[in-house]
């Protein structure tokens, strides 16, 4: 009998009732995930130059008070993403390089017990991560991310966490996509593997070897979609909790989303699912209730939050201490580049030419000497303001720390690639009071903002003078009306394309998905790509410059304008507010 209690104990999760357990030890673990902080550490955002709303410092806070109730029992993990996102990242990763990484001093005042890696972290390069990596105190985690030398995992596959007697597992693994954003380079004697079988092969690993009492995913990688091929999911934290028995709590990240909920594993056993979303505006906040029953550890419950922590007071002593570092920022951030005539934004990207993305094509061309140039909008609200430039304002004309290539493409492929941008882009209107734009209730999406897809993949294009017909269905939107020197654009020729290395690399799928270009076959049409990364440039081209005066290109529109025109102002308004 005692064993088919233990045996029943052990399938269900080992939820008893409570006159079986009334005189046994119970003990509360408190589980407190971040993900996708992306260098959001001080509460002030050093790009918009307006306080932060979340950040670190109020996670300290938070914390702290959580460790004076919970003592030991707390647990603290990170899930990636946290070397990119602010200047402060940029000033540390590649600036500062003498002191340890702003993001390793920040994790360790905070006593990290284990992290991950994610996709931004790999994009720093090798010499800022490895370095990183070596001066986080707390297990960095990575089952999946295989070196190819010992075909062996490069980081630890997982860490055991032992509190108040209670064995717990955590297992990491980072969306195996990189290949499709970044350049070899940067992971070069890596590669990563799927995500079910790395994390069935673990987890039966952990429970042979260890025998804990609780299995907790920590994954940088968003719940399900994404970039789906033969070989794997970009999100499989879903599909990992419902094909791989044994977790009982995933953290994931990465698709800055929050989410919430619990899934049945092939075992029977109850998966918590938590995404505490990005930039540290909130937590993933788990607790889990265990009772001791002939030396087994039993889950008696396990409930989940996403905490909004920007509602807590910054840690002062978190401030002071990094009082002499943030400094040294504020040094870099106000440094001068240039001046501006006039405010430029980037709201018009949307519906149209757009001084401001016009701006970085037109760079991308006197950069490379390419014949067409390619670039989305990072964002909604991105500006360059009127007078002064400073180095916090590069960040919002160029968020990320992509390179520039140039591409050798056919016209046809051009096309293409720009089709799949509108389709992703623009509704197919089918009357005047239909939306111009591609809507969805995406507003808590990170990334979707309200749009249907990901912003970042809304390419137009300068050199060439075309025309975009919402009316017309999918894939035949795009009617390329000559180069924009006067010469005709013809679909057979090869053109030298800019575009940035993201795109380059697959990102977004308009090369592979649009175009018609085999992932493996993009590599051989890069023939220049730059040694530093794009934003490097675009300061360097300003302070050549002295002052800049962005005017918008006038190469293409929405037609028939009759339509598009009033659609404009109406989605302007459900976009701005204005």
């Amino acid at each position: 009998m005692k064993t088919l209690i233990l045996t029943a104990c052990l399938v269900t999760g080992c939820i008893l009732p409570t006159t079986m357990i009334a005189k046994n030890k119970t003990v509360e673990l408190r589980i407190i995930e971040t993900s996708d902080v992306h260098g959001s550490f001080f509460p002030y955002d050093y790009v918009s130059r307006k306080p932060q709303r979340g950040t670190l410092a109020r996670v300290s806070s938070y914390v702290n008070r959580l460790r004076r109730q919970y003592g030991e029992a707390l647990v603290l993990l990170d899930n990636g993403d946290i070397l990119q996102g602010q200047p402060v990242s940029y000033f540390s990763n590649y600036v500062d390089t003498t002191e340890t990484n702003i993001a390793a001093q920040v994790m360790n005042y905070l006593s990290y017990d284990a992290a991950t890696v994610g996709n931004h972290d790999i994009e720093t390069g090798h010499k800022v991560y490895d370095q990183w990596i070596n001066d986080v105190n707390c297990p960095m985690l990575g089952a999946n991310i295989i070196n190819t030398q010992t075909d062996n995992p490069y980081l630890k596959p997982y860490t055991i966490i032992e509190r108040q007697g209670v064995k717990i597992a955590v297992l990491g693994m980072i969306t195996p996509a990189i290949p499709n954003w970044l350049p070899e380079k940067l992971w070069s004697g890596l590669r990563f593997e799927e995500m079910v079988e790395t994390a069935r092969h673990w987890v039966e690993a952990i429970r042979q070897q260890e025998k804990p009492d609780v299995i907790i995913g920590l994954f940088h990688s968003g719940k399900e979609g994404g970039i789906t091929t033969e070989a794997y999911c970009e999100d499989a934290s879903q599909k990992v909790a419902q094909e791989v028995p044994g977790f009982d709590l995933i953290f994931f990240g990465h698709d800055h989303q929050k989410h919430n909920s619990r899934v049945a594993g092939p075992d029977g056993r109850e998966v918590l699912l938590l995404d505490p979303s990005n930039n540290a505006t909130h937590v993933a906040d788990a607790t889990i209730r265990l009772t001791q029953r002939h030396g087994q550890w039993c889950i008696e419950g396990k409930e989940g939050q996403l905490y909004d922590v920007t509602h807590e007071e910054t840690d002062s002593s978190f401030i002071q201490h990094f009082q002499p570092y943030i400094k040294k920022l504020e040094q870099f951030a106000d440094m001068p580049i240039g001046r501006c005539t006039h405010r430029v934004g980037v709201e018009d990207a949307f519906f149209g030419n757009s001084a401001f993305n016009d701006f970085i094509l037109n760079l991308q061309l006197q950069l490379t000497g390419a014949d067409i140039s390619f670039n989305a909008p990072l964002s909604l609200h991105s500006f360059l303001p009127e007078g002064e430039i400073r180095m916090s304002d590069m960040f919002n004309l160029y968020k990320y720390e992509n390179q520039l290539y140039v591409m050798r493409l056919t016209g046809e492929e051009i096309r293409r690639h720009l089709e799949m941008s509108y389709d992703l882009w623009v509704n197919t209107m089918k009357s005047p009071d239909d939306h111009l734009l591609l809507f969805d209730d995406t507003k808590g999406d990170g990334q979707r903002l309200g749009f249907k897809n990901l912003l970042f993949n809304f390419d137009s294009a300068a050199g060439i003078d075309y025309e975009v017909d919402v009316t017309k269905p999918d894939g035949q939107k795009v009617t390329i009306l000559k180069m924009s020197n006067g010469q005709p654009f013809d679909k057979d020729k090869w053109y030298k394309v800019a575009i940035n290395s993201y795109r380059g690399n697959g990102g977004g799928e308009l090369l592979t998905r649009g175009a018609g270009i085999p992932q493996d076959s993009l590599e051989s049409r890069i023939i220049y790509r730059t040694p530093r990364d794009q934003r490097y440039y675009l300061t360097e081209a300003i302070r050549k410059m002295g002052t800049i005066d962005p005017k918008p290109n006038h190469n293409w529109r929405f037609v028939p304008e009759a339509w598009t025109r009033a659609a404009a102002q109406r989605d302007r308004k459900i976009l701005f507010g204005k």
